[in-house]
């Protein structure tokens, strides 16, 4: 007798992210919800919050006040979910933080400031969720990286639009995510713990999309020959969190359209 098949639903999950309102978190956020999950979205401005959710149920997705630049602020963030619902599920570790993006201009400054904001603040993150998660006997752990953690940019793409170039610590960084990734699954396997990475590919903002020549280029890079939009974004988030995903750890899931496998 063959055993039932896993959800890949996500009723009855409580799950954490940070940068959920932003132009990728919405769409990770809108996909958990619809599959039924309750999703706090962890970040500083309540007022962008509404702005972004004001369609949206609110009865499955909250706001709570978190810092990621501060260790205390992360740990009173899940504090306050873990006293309202009695526990966390997963985590999603969305969102970061870069200054400067010209490779000869950049300061220490700008550096280190960077770093933190692309890698240093998942550190925080796990190091902050995980005592919940052993209490509980497991959990999803999802991190962000990009394609850019993968592979170096193709500069020709930038031609003429340095404004928009990938700089060197956001991929430096994002390299770092990957790897803190298969540390932390290697480490709380044991335990039930999962922890898997998702690497976006050219989902660029709506803003972005408004220069048509660089959309071109970002285009022909890929397999699809286009862009990903957020709502194709969220079901590789909604299948970590689910129990469908429950023999799955220490991976990354590239989302880019095929642009990885041309370079």
């Amino acid at each position: 007798m063959s055993a039932k098949p896993l959800s890949i639903t996500t009723k009855d999950k409580v799950v954490l992210i940070t940068g959920g309102y932003g132009h990728l978190g919405k769409g990770i956020v809108d996909n958990l919800s619809y599959h039924g999950a309750t999703v706090y979205v962890l970040g500083r401005s309540e007022a962008k919050f509404m702005e972004k959710f004001q369609q949206s149920n609110f009865d499955q997705i909250h706001f709570v006040f978190c810092d990621i630049k501060d260790g205390d602020s992360m740990l009173k963030a899940i504090e306050s979910v873990l006293d309202k619902e009695k526990r966390i599920d997963a985590i999603i570790n969305n969102a970061f933080y870069v200054e400067g993006n010209n490779p000869e201009e950049l300061d220490n400054t700008q550096w280190n400031i960077s770093i933190d904001g692309t890698l240093n603040t998942l550190f925080r993150s796990i190091r902050a969720i995980v005592p919940v998660f052993r209490k509980m006997k497991g959990g999803s752990i999802i991190n962000v990286s990009s394609m850019y953690g993968l592979v170096a940019p193709d500069f020709d793409v930038y031609d003429g639009l340095s404004q928009l170039l990938s700089p060197p610590h956001y991929g430096a960084g994002k390299a770092g995510v990957i790897q803190l990734t298969k540390y932390y699954a290697s480490y709380l396997g044991k335990e039930g713990i999962r922890v898997n990475c998702i690497s976006p590919g050219p989902f660029p903002s709506y803003t972005v999309q408004q220069n048509k020549e660089f959309i071109k280029r970002l285009e022909k890079k890929t397999a699809l020959h286009r862009i990903g939009l957020p709502e194709e974004i969220g079901g590789i988030f909604t299948f970590l969190v689910s129990d469908a995903s429950s023999f799955v750890t220490g991976q990354n899931f590239i989302v880019d359209g095929g642009w990885t496998i041309k370079s």
